[in-house]
C-alpha cells in the first residue's frame, strides 16, 4: 500500500504501528502532547532533564506497543550525576507516567550532556522491568540491568535491545516542554514465511535506516507524526494498523502508600510521628498528597483491613 493513500489518524497523542510489505521490518511512530503535558504539570525540570525524560516517555510507549502480556514496562536510568533517577512507565493500554529525581545540590546547565547528567563517574545504569499484571504463582517481574552504553537515550536502548533481545532496533527521539515524539524501526528475525531473500530484507532494512537517519530533532519537534510518516516513507509500500491513543494515568493510592509505610517498620514510623505529629507523602508522578496521623498509622499495624478503608468520608481517592 502506498503511504500516500493511507488514512492516518492525526491527533495530539497517537501511536502508529506499521509493517513493511514483503520484508521483515516493522516500525512505530509516537506523539505525546497532552500526556506529556500532564507529566510536566507536576514538575518544573531544567531543560536538559525535560528533554531526557520526554525522550524516555516516547521510548517507553514505542517499546510497550509490542508487549505480549497484560502488564507494565518500566524504564529506568539510575544516574551518578545531577540526575539520580529517570523513570518512564507504560502499560499494555498505553497508560503512562514518568518522573525524575535530582540530587539535592544539582546545578544543571542548559547545554549539559546526558553523560554529564547521569553518568558522571561511569556508574550509571539502565534497567527495563516487565511486570505482568496477572502473574502466575511464584512469578516475579523480569528485570534487565546494564551499564549506560551510549551518549543519548536512543542509543542506550538500542544497545540494550541488541544485547538482551538480539533484535536490531533503531530509535529517533525528540522532546521539549511541549511535545515528545519518536520513531522506532526494528528488523525482525524472519519474514513470516515469505519467500523474500534475506539479502532483500537487509537491503530494505538499510534503506529504512537511511530514511530515518535524515530526521533531525528540530524537524521531529516541529512536525506531527502523520506528516513525518508521509515525508519519510512516501515511496515505500507499508501496511499501517489502527492508531492507538496513549494517555496519562498514575496508579498511586492510599493503600500503596500505607503498604510502603508498613515496610519501614512500626518503630521507625513511631519515631517519625513523635517528631512530626503526622506523616505526609506526595506521589512523585502525579503530586497526589497523602497524610497519615497517629490513628491512621496505628491501624496500619493493628489490622489487615485494606488501607483504603481508612479513607475519611468525603475524601476522594486518586
Amino acid at each position: 500500500m502506498d503511504v500516500t493513500k493511507m488514512a492516518i489518524t492525526s491527533g495530539s497523542d497517537s501511536l502508529q504501528k506499521f509493517m513493511v510489505e514483503n520484508a521483515a521490518v516493522r516500525g512505530e511512530l509516537v506523539e505525546l502532547s497532552t500526556t506529556w503535558q500532564q507529566v510536566l504539570t507536576h514538575h518544573h525540570y531544567p531543560k536538559p532533564v525535560t528533554t531526557l525524560l520526554g525522550e524516555m516517555m516516547a521510548a517507553a510507549a514505542l517499546m510497550s506497543a509490542n508487549l505480549k502480556f497484560n502488564g507494565v514496562i518500566v524504564m529506568q536510568i539510575h544516574g551518578d550525576g545531577p540526575i539520580r533517577l529517570l523513570v518512564a512507565e507504560c502499560d499494555s493500554q498505553l497508560r503512562m507516567r514518568a518522573t525524575a529525581k535530582l540530587a539535592p545540590d544539582a546545578v544543571i546547565d542548559d547545554d549539559a550532556t546526558m553523560s554529564q547528567l547521569v553518568n558522571l563517574n561511569g556508574q550509571g545504569r539502565f534497567a527495563i522491568t516487565l511486570d505482568p499484571q496477572d502473574k502466575m504463582p511464584g512469578q516475579k517481574p523480569y528485570q534487565g540491568i546494564v551499564p549506560l552504553d551510549g551518549d543519548n537515550v536512543a542509543t542506550v536502548i538500542e544497545n540494550y535491545m541488541l544485547r538482551s533481545e538480539q533484535l536490531d532496533t533503531k530509535l529517533w527521539l525528540a522532546a521539549d516542554d511541549k511535545v515528545s515524539r519518536g520513531l522506532l524501526l526494528q528488523k525482525l528475525p524472519n519474514h513470516g514465511g515469505t519467500d523474500v531473500p534475506v539479502d532483500d530484507d537487509l537491503e530494505t532494512w538499510n534503506r529504512f535506516m537511511a530514511l530515518g537517519g535524515t530526521l533531525q530533532p528540530k524537524e521531529m519537534l516541529a512536525t506531527d507524526i502523520q506528516t513525518l510518516m508521509r515525508r519519510l516513507f512516501w515511496e515505500e509500500s507499508i501496511r499501517v494498523f489502527e492508531p492507538r491513543q496513549p494517555s496519562f494515568q498514575c496508579n498511586c493510592s492510599r493503600e500503596k502508600v500505607g503498604n510502603m509505610l508498613k515496610m519501614l517498620g512500626e518503630s521507625e514510623i513511631e519515631e517519625a510521628l513523635a517528631d512530626l505529629g503526622k506523616l505526609s507523602v506526595d506521589c512523585d508522578f502525579c503530586g497526589q498528597h497523602y497524610e497519615f496521623d497517629k490513628v491512621d498509622c496505628a491501624h496500619l499495624f493493628a489490622t489487615e483491613a485494606p488501607v483504603e478503608a481508612l479513607l475519611p468520608t468525603g475524601t476522594s481517592k486518586h
